[in-house]
């Protein structure tokens, strides 16, 4: 039988001085040459930058108020400790381990390099419409800096009959004289944000033109963008000490001002007080499973490529722990902001918090800015809160661009991590791409097209399938405690079993139930506007699913290409397409310490398997040494704790293999 020769394990193979093609291509790229993180806080930061975004405050307070209040705590921490936590630590600590992105990393186990596959599809997804908020805020902050928001009253161009002043519309508002004849009356603020921001059109049948100053503002939202991510982890790293610091400071100012709202403290009763019974729906702890992974960025890839720029003896067990008291805390307190002033909002209008409680870009655009425009100095506090999510936004969006070109360097790095130019033009030729596919989000129908974007292209359907076979892939097949091993020789102590119980049973489990009752409750895709709500045409529920699909499908049939391209029979395959592809490094031991020496080759063998070794593979190109290595018996341990063959060749040729443990 003759095994086929992988072309992407590390192969170190001499034959009469003759020096192969894969060991050329080691030389030509160098992992040692990696960029690395600079200071020790760079890759905090940029964690906290990339995942505490704007799902933290526009998201999270409102699941909270509506999944029971405080009660939502419960559900929130208790999938944050069974899934959340130990698919952070997992990603993380791969990338640190393989010093790779998100495709490459998964070398570590090739029959799941789908995994990596779908992560940057995914990722690649979320870049694209994801700076279009961006551009909101852009085009927000730079209207407000005038002595009047233009949202806070009628009587502009894009303005119709049906204008109040009012956000909340009853007897006590200013505009009580309005004809109701004409219709239910529509905010200031809303027609704003449809007529004039978006230029809404009546749905996908009218794409219409490009929003002119919309597209200036993602012009610059995209140039912002490349300038922070163009030179690699060294500009990132220090870019991120502002844009993931500085959002800090003026969230805090906003709560200081927040808080001292009259109305604020029914605000924050609201958005606390809890209702126990809320548990028992199972959709609060759906809620909360989604929450986990769209805050921690579960799934992307990212965390795997941003750990990937880590020192290998770097503690990433600590940063990772650092990093989700951050995440979580940053939700939690956002809320006191939002809640704080959607409680003065409803006082004034004398109505309850609820009606005036929004989720997503209706809240950061529409419900606060409303509440903005009602305190004294409103200019200068637009400023503040847009300038806050223009930054929470933009480290979110170059640290994802960052994951991506990571992903896609590390998969061809003979032609892009050499020279000084190519990776630039490389992230260059990917923000033109994503640039130009985002033009149509900013159409007259481009909001109906974004929302399509934003609930398949990276849903939480995607990203718990994902998040499903990375726990599977580690828990079931590679080993736990293989994996474990490699923490610890990255640590230089062992972590707490905890991980390995989630790997193995809460996160599959816990991502399986919550996949499957999310499509048990998959409801096609609808939109609200002002004149009524938009039900989305099959073809458009069709091109989501097919979005959604693009990422899922990747697994599968990575799985099935890499069995099928293998060589033998289906469990040598399955063997052969389980085995890691290591260095000595990973293994605990250096180049030069001596191994087995064969007479026809040299043979390293992975020290952390308690079990007798596998068979290893033959690569000597001559066909008697090749027949001669598959029929010889397997090695065994001594009590030396060396590996020797059980019986000798006479042959007189000489082969250096590095050899790949895990058959």
């Amino acid at each position: 039988m003759e095994v086929s020769k992988p072309t992407d394990v590390y192969i170190e193979e001499k034959m009469d001085g003759h020096t192969t093609d894969e060991e050329k291509g080691e030389e030509e790229y160098n992992s040692e040459d990696r960029e690395q993180w600079i200071g020790k806080a760079d890759f905090v930061l940029a964690l906290i930058g990339f995942s505490v975004g704007l799902g933290n405050i526009w998201r999270f307070p409102y699941l909270c108020y509506k999944n029971g209040g405080g009660a939502f705590l419960v559900p929130y921490f208790v999938m944050l400790l069974g899934a959340g936590a130990p698919l952070l630590i997992l990603e993380v600590g791969i990338g640190q381990f393989m010093s790779q992105g998100g495709i490459t990393a998964w070398r570590l186990c090739p029959i799941f390099q789908g995994i990596g596959v779908a992560n940057t599809i995914i990722v690649q997804w979320l870049n694209v419409y994801y700076v279009v908020i961006l551009a909101w805020a852009l085009y927000y902050m730079a209207l407000s800096f005038q002595s009047e928001l233009p949202w806070n009253s009628c009587g502009h161009s894009w303005n119709t009959e049906r204008c109040v002043d009012d956000y909340i519309f009853n007897k006590n508002s200013t505009n009580s004289t309005y004809n109701i004849s004409l219709g239910a009356p529509v905010p200031s603020i809303v027609e704003f944000w449809e007529r004039k921001t978006l230029k809404l059109s009546d749905g996908l049948h009218e794409m219409g033109t490009v929003n002119w100053e919309m597209c200036i503002a993602l012009i610059v939202a995209w140039i912002l963008v490349y300038l922070c991510v163009f030179k690699g982890v060294r500009s990132t790293g220090r870019v991120v000490y502002f844009t993931a610091t500085f959002p800090y400071v003026l969230l805090f100012i906003l709560f200081i001002r927040a808080v001292t709202l009259e109305g604020a403290k029914d605000g924050i009763i609201f958005y606390l007080k809890p209702d126990m019974k809320r548990l028992q729906d199972s959709q609060v702890w759906i809620d909360a499973g989604t929450q986990i992974f769209f805050s921690y960025s579960i799934g992307l890839g990212t965390l795997v490529a941003l750990g990937s720029y880590n020192k290998f003896k770097n503690n990433f067990f600590r940063d990772c722990i650092v990093f989700a008291c951050f995440n979580s805390g940053t939700s939690i307190f956002g809320g006191f902001v939002i809640f704080s002033v959607l409680g003065f909002m409803a006082n004034k209008y004398g109505v309850a918090v609820g009606e005036v409680a929004r989720s997503g870009p209706g809240l950061a655009f529409i419900a606060y800015p409303a509440a903005i425009a009602e305190m004294p100095v409103a200019p200068l506090w637009s400023i503040l809160f847009f300038f806050m999510v223009i930054l929470l936004g933009l480290d979110s969006e170059f640290v994802g661009v960052e994951g991506f070109v990571t992903a896609i360097c590390d998969l061809f790095p003979q032609y892009l991590r050499v020279g000084t130019y190519r990776k630039p033009l490389f992230i260059l030729g990917c923000c033109v791409f994503w640039f130009i596919i985002g033009l149509v989000l900013i159409m007259e129908g481009g909001m109906y097209v974004f929302q399509i974007f934003d609930y398949y292209s990276a849903s939480g359907i995607a990203l718990l399938w994902v998040s499903f076979f990375q726990a599977t892939a580690i828990g079931w097949v590679y080993g736990p405690k293989r994996m474990y091993t490699h923490f610890e020789l990255m640590l230089g102590w062992k972590p707490d079993p905890w991980c390995m119980i989630g790997w193995v049973f809460l996160t599959p489990s816990l991502c399986a139930g919550i996949f499957v009752f999310s499509l048990v409750k998959y409801s096609p895709l609808t939109y609200e506007r002002s004149w009524g709500s938009y039900a989305y045409p099959d073809w458009a529920i069709a091109l989501g699913w097919i979005m959604a699909l693009s990422s899922i499908m990747c697994i599968p049939v990575v799985a099935a290409v890499r069995l099928l391209m293998a060589k033998g029979t289906i469990m040598e395959r399955l063997r052969y397409t389980t085995t890691p592809r290591l260095k000595p490094y990973q293994l605990g031991r250096k180049k030069d310490i001596p191994h087995v020496t064969l007479a026809n080759g040299q043979f390293n063998v992975d020290p952390t398997m308690n079990e007798k070794p596998p068979m290893y593979l033959n690569y000597d190109i001559s066909q008697e040494k090749r027949n001669e290595a598959v029929h010889m018996e397997p090695l065994k341990r001594t009590k030396h704790d060396e590996f020797v063959p059980t019986t000798q060749s006479n042959g007189s040729t000489y082969t250096k293999l590095q050899y790949v443990s895990g058959i």
